[in-house]
């Protein structure tokens, strides 16, 4: 299927095209003095014709146990080899609300000094409903996306968050993300991931 433009999408985020839209999938949250926990993640990219998207994102944990440890190829059981449908368990209602934010992502008119030609310079505000703002700065380019906070604010009563880095990629029609967290005195590590497909 041929991609489109979404009508009425502001020419200064082209870049960011392919994002907009609904998506849904599952991931794990994976970080120190956390237990592993399974989760659904909604993210809804969209726009208003401004030269900006806008963001939101939803994480529901899972009730189901993740393994200590990754089975050997043909040991998974049935139905998480097969896997659930695309957000059948965020569709069910399932899971405890995790994290919720919202935001916006822009495209820079600023182009840093030996920035490749095919990649645009962002800039995507993110406020947390835990208490945190964190403004990032990255770029995207041939389907990816990386992102490192500038600046995080938050409240006295805020999870002690000190920095962050996200990744985004289009892989094979699946929007893929990576987040490494610095928080509770750990340095900058891996945090959670996640696959969604479009909803």
């Amino acid at each position: 299927m041929p991609f489109s433009f979404p009508e009425g999408l502001a020419p200064e985020v082209y870049p960011l095209a392919w994002l907009v839209g609904r998506w849904r999938g599952e991931g794990v949250i994976e970080y120190p003095g956390i237990e592993t926990t399974a989760f659904v993640n909604d993210v809804v990219f969209d726009h208003d014709g401004g030269p900006y998207l806008r963001y939101e994102s939803t994480i529901r944990v899972l009730d189901a146990q993740v393994p200590e440890t990754v089975p050997d190829e043909g040991e998974w059981p049935a139905s998480v080899a097969d896997g659930p449908e695309p957000g059948a368990a965020a569709e069910a209602g399932a899971g405890t609300v995790w994290s919720t934010e919202t935001g916006y992502w822009r495209v820079s008119s600023d182009r840093p000094e030996g920035m490749d030609d095919e990649k645009h310079a962002l800039e995507v505000l993110v406020a947390d409903a835990s208490g945190r703002m964190s403004l990032f700065l990255g770029m995207v380019g041939n389907g990816r996306i990386d992102l490192a906070t500038d600046f995080v604010a938050r409240t006295s009563t805020a999870a002690e968050v000190g920095a962050a880095k996200r990744l985004y990629g289009l892989v094979e029609g699946q929007l893929m993300w990576v987040e490494e967290l610095a928080a509770f005195g750990h340095p900058l590590g891996s945090y959670a991931s996640a696959r969604l497909d479009r909803a």
